[in-house]
Order: C-alpha cells, then sequence, then structure tokens
C-alpha cells in the first residue's frame, strides 16, 4: 500500500482527533494537511503508520491550541467550536462515545481542560487509544497520562446533563420548535424550553450578535417568534440539521448563503440551551457566507415599514 493510500485510510480518523482537540474544522484540517506534509516527508516508514500518524496530529493540534487560547481571551462575546455537520470518523463500537464528544456542549467543557488533559482524554476515552499510545501522542509517562486522565474525567463528569432523550425524540422535539419559530408562536415555544433556557449568539465581533445572553423561556420565546417571521418575509429559510450530533438548524439567505447556524442542547424533553454561530470565519466551510450585517439593515427596515 502506498502512503497515499496509507495516509488517506487514516484521514477520518485524524481530522475527528483534531476537531475534537482544536474545536475547529478549519484548524483541524490544516493539522491534518500538515500531518500529511510530515509523513510524506519523512524517509523510512514508521513500524505503525496510525501510531505515527495520530502522535504527529495530536502534537500539531496541542501546540496550535496554546497559541489560540491566546486568541480566545481577546474574542469578541461568547467563543463557540466551528460548527460540524459531519464527524467523517465512523467507528460502531464507539458510536455513543463519538456523537456524546463532538457535541457543542462537551467541545465547551473541553474548553475548561489544559491542552494536555483534552488530548489525553480525546485519545483514550473517545478513540480508545492504549496508555502507551497516549503517552506517546503526547510526549509524557503513562502514569503521567493516567493522572492527567483523571482530572479531565471530573472536569467532563461536573458538567454533563443528568439525561438525555433518544435521537429520534430530540430530532421530534427541534422539528416541534423551529415550526413554532417560522409560526411566531410565543406560547408553543415556550412549552418546548427549559425555564432557565438560555440563547447565546457568537458573532466573534464580526457579525451582528446578541449584547448579552437571553435567559428564560418567556424572553427568549418572545424574542424569536418576533425575528423569525421578519426573516421569512425576507425569503430567509432554516434548514433542519444535526450540528455536532445534535438536532439544529442552518439559516439561509434566499440565495442559498449560510446566515447562522442554530445548535440545541435539550434536557428532560426541553430545550436548554440555544447557540447561535454566525461568525463568518466559523461558516466559510459550509459554503458562501451570507452577509449578516445586510439582512439585519433589512430587518430593521421592515420593521420600521411595519410601524
Amino acid at each position: 500500500m502506498s502512503k497515499v493510500e496509507e495516509f488517506e485510510d487514516l484521514r477520518s480518523l485524524l481530522f475527528s482527533i483534531a476537531y475534537r482537540i482544536l474545536g475547529s474544522v478549519s484548524e483541524a484540517e490544516d493539522a491534518v494537511q500538515e500531518t500529511w506534509l510530515r509523513f510524506d516527508a519523512s524517509a523510512t516508514r514508521p513500524a505503525s503508520t496510525k501510531a505515527f500518524l495520530s502522535t504527529t496530529v495530536t502534537r500539531l493540534s496541542i501546540d496550535v491550541l496554546r497559541s489560540a487560547r491566546v486568541r480566545r481571551e481577546e474574542y469578541v462575546g461568547p467563543w463557540f467550536p466551528e460548527p460540524l455537520l459531519d464527524d467523517p470518523y465512523t467507528d460502531p463500537a464507539r458510536s455513543v462515545e463519538l456523537a456524546d464528544s463532538v457535541s457543542m456542549a462537551a467541545l465547551l467543557l473541553l474548553e475548561r481542560l489544559s491542552p494536555l488533559e483534552r488530548s489525553v482524554f480525546v485519545l483514550r476515552e473517545v478513540f480508545a487509544f492504549g496508555f502507551d499510545e497516549v503517552a506517546t501522542a503526547v510526549g509524557r509517562s503513562e502514569a503521567a497520562c493516567r493522572q492527567l486522565l483523571v482530572r479531565a474525567r471530573q472536569h467532563m463528569a461536573a458538567g454533563q446533563p443528568r439525561f438525555q432523550a433518544d435521537r429520534e425524540e430530540r430530532r421530534e422535539l427541534a422539528t416541534r420548535f423551529l415550526d413554532a419559530m417560522k409560526d411566531g408562536d410565543v406560547g408553543g415555544l415556550q412549552q418546548l424550553l427549559a425555564a432557565d433556557v438560555q440563547l447565546v449568539g457568537d458573532g466573534g465581533g464580526k457579525a451582528p450578535q446578541l449584547a448579552r445572553a437571553v435567559t428564560g423561556a418567556e424572553n427568549v420565546a418572545r424574542l424569536l417568534a418576533s425575528v423569525f417571521p421578519r426573516l421569512l418575509r425576507i425569503g430567509v429559510t432554516s434548514e433542519p440539521h444535526d450540528v455536532n450530533g445534535e438536532p439544529g438548524a442552518i439559516v439561509r439567505t434566499p440565495d442559498g448563503k449560510v446566515l447562522h447556524v442554530l445548535a440545541f442542547e435539550m434536557l428532560d424533553g426541553r430545550i436548554r440551551t440555544i447557540r447561535s454561530v454566525v461568525n463568518p470565519d466559523k461558516l466559510a466551510h459550509l459554503g458562501p457566507v451570507a452577509d449578516a450585517w445586510a439582512i439585519d439593515r433589512e430587518i430593521r427596515k421592515t420593521r420600521r415599514a411595519s410601524r
């Protein structure tokens, strides 16, 4: 098997590792590309191609994450991971772990960990690497990796939801929610929202975004019921789609450009968090991105005209 074939067989795994460490599609793709360049440039074949490539992509991702943390501290408003519509790596034996670990909620919990804790947790808990493989990948002893994993598990367990409905129930809830939002049905929306629901937006200072999180079922329902019918009137559509393994939606302008992505976090049969990713830099991998400022101006114009 050629180097190219060996690499392509493992590309999806490498991307999935890098994305969970970095929370960025573009940075994960860059890490995978750099991993290929190093593999292609190596004069000899490693004893284990999988070990070599996973170690390389993990170390590259750790380096990128360390520098990215400085940028994220200076980020305008809340920072969310770049939306991932489809995880390219599949493993029936690890399907639950893979789905849980790629959710927005899980990635935001991973943000609380140090780069080493995050990498150890991803390799061991999500992809079931042996401790010897994890130790090689992060450049620490097996004993140190076990300690890193203990700390990472404690942080992750403290923030995980108590109960989640099955996938079909969550999708059905998301569909009902999107229908109520389109209809401007305040009461219908309230019934589907947790009492302490939060609506939070990530515009990064590059698109219109909420000044602060909107909290409470009534406040969130009223805001969405006033905004979305106006968007519909100018031809904006919302397309149900899994986002990071959870029900969500892609919102598009009449010409098909991506305006923003909604990701829903659900608990006990209600939506408890709605995350809206509007930053155009985080949407570019999904296709042409809309001018959110222009849409905002058009909405304001229609609002004034209706008074």
